[in-house]
């Protein structure tokens, strides 16, 4: 009788997950797509893609909220929970120990001798899941086309990511014929997956999984607003940090970028928590930490603790201040899941859903070249020049600012990823060692 992983078994993973997390929404669901669909064969894609669809309409990080999606299929709420908290806690507690070094002591050489390493590796995985995602996902000349033309929209003509989004799940819906089709099939060539092989077998399954989704839904709300009202109710600092970012909670459509601007504005000249380079600092650290990129708001309300006026200050307030940031972020993502999670599965064989979620399937390859680009941008190159014209707004490289030294490392990581299958884990590892060697031993950067 096939049986899924245990949950002692899926936890490891999904820890395992959240400690390697790097490279923003783009490499992290390539190496979610990698343990779970791949190499494990726990999901199908079409299953993987059809969550991470629904996720991608979602305000907040999709990344972890398709863990916490997949962790509920195989687990129930328990799993979604386990799921998605370990996609948060290790990257959150990397931040918080960077924020409490650069609070307290400035930045420090070695950190960023690592995690530079680490930048060029996740390019290359990135790279890496653009390929084999747009190999799975596109079937047809439709679904390229589209997937271009968001790729387009996206970075030539800086069309917000949800237009781009609900525009291709509108033609999907409209058009399913040409987008819609086929079963969960398999995760690979070889047995079908597992999860789709246990709710095969067990046609009630599907039903008990949307009666705990729901009330774990309802329960994840209450524990996101019971706290709210309270932290409100005592005013100060900490009620402006658990307002301000609840609201930050349920409008980050499109990731941490589509929100940075307002987050910056606010914080830095309303509530004046940080300065402007400091607020660039913890976007810095966000990039180079594990977990999704919405932590940087992690260490805003870090600094805003640590600044607080009374009692909670200093590193106190500064804890308080990440953990209250951290609680009112995530907990509406599970409840946001929970709560919908259900209805998705319920209508994936309607063609007409399908077909929209199928063509947005398309578009996030689109979305995913475009983090691609934006990435190699800002790791191989000093500097970029904003081009207007046309209707067109992007990003070019300078080219005399290239960085041989990070283009060196990737190019290293491309070999020990696709020439001699060293994996994840040993590809990072080998390119951070790699870059330590390079600005000790050898004075660079």
């Amino acid at each position: 009788m096939t049986a899924l992983p245990t949950l002692s078994e899926a936890t490891k993973v999904w820890f395992k997950i959240g400690c390697l997390s790097f490279g923003g929404p783009a490499g992290q669901i390539a190496l979610m797509h990698r343990e779970v669909v791949d190499d494990r064969n726990w999901v199908s894609d079409r299953r993987f893609l059809h969550a991470l669809n629904f996720c991608t309409l979602l305000p907040g990080p999709e990344a972890m909220q398709l863990a916490t999606y997949l962790g509920w299929l195989m687990h129930g709420p328990v799993g979604g929970v386990i799921a998605g908290a370990l996609f948060v806690i290790p990257g959150a507690l990397v931040m918080l120990g960077l924020s409490l070094i650069y609070a307290l002591l400035g930045s420090v050489p070695l950190v960023g001798a690592i995690f530079y390493g680490l930048k060029a590796a996740v390019l290359v995985l990135v790279v890496e899941a653009l390929l084999r995602i747009g190999r799975r996902a596109l079937k047809g000349r439709i679904a390229w086309g589209l997937a271009a033309a968001a790729f387009v929209a996206l970075f030539f003509f800086a069309v917000p990511f949800p237009v781009v989004v609900l525009a291709a799940g509108l033609i999907g819906f409209m058009a399913p014929g040409y987008f819609a089709g086929g079963s969960h099939g398999r995760a690979k060539d070889g047995p079908p997956a597992l999860l789709d092989a246990v709710m095969d077998a067990d046609p009630g399954r599907a039903d008990r999984l949307a009666s705990g989704a729901r009330r774990a839904g309802i329960i994840a709300l209450a524990l996101w607003l019971v706290p709210l009202a309270a932290v409100m109710k005592a005013g100060g600092t900490f009620a402006d940090i658990g307002w301000f970012f609840s609201k930050m909670a349920v409008v980050t459509f499109g990731g941490a970028y589509a929100v940075l601007a307002y987050v910056a504005q606010d914080a830095v000249t309303g509530y004046q928590w940080l300065s402007a380079p400091e607020m660039l600092s913890g976007l810095g650290l966000a990039e180079t930490t594990p977990g999704p990129l919405i932590l940087v708001l992690q260490f805003v309300g870090f600094l805003a603790g640590f600044r607080a006026p009374g009692m909670l200050t200093g590193v106190p307030g500064a804890v308080a201040g990440s953990v209250l940031v951290l609680w009112v972020t995530f907990m509406p993502c599970f409840a946001f899941v929970f709560m919908g999670a259900p209805w998705i599965e319920r209508l994936q064989n309607n063609r007409a859903l399908s077909g929209a979620l199928a063509a947005v399937t398309a578009c996030i390859v689109g979305v995913i070249g475009n983090l691609a680009v934006w990435f190699a941008l800002h790791v191989l190159f000093g500097r970029t020049v904003a081009v207007h014209g046309l209707g067109m707004s992007f990003e070019a490289p300078v080219l005399a600012s290239l960085d041989p030294w990070a283009l060196g490392l990737a190019v290293v990581a491309g070999v020990a990823l696709f020439r001699f299958k060293l994996g994840v884990l040993r590809t990072l590892v080998l390119c951070s060692a790699a870059s330590v060697v390079l600005h000790f031993g050898l004075g660079v950067g």
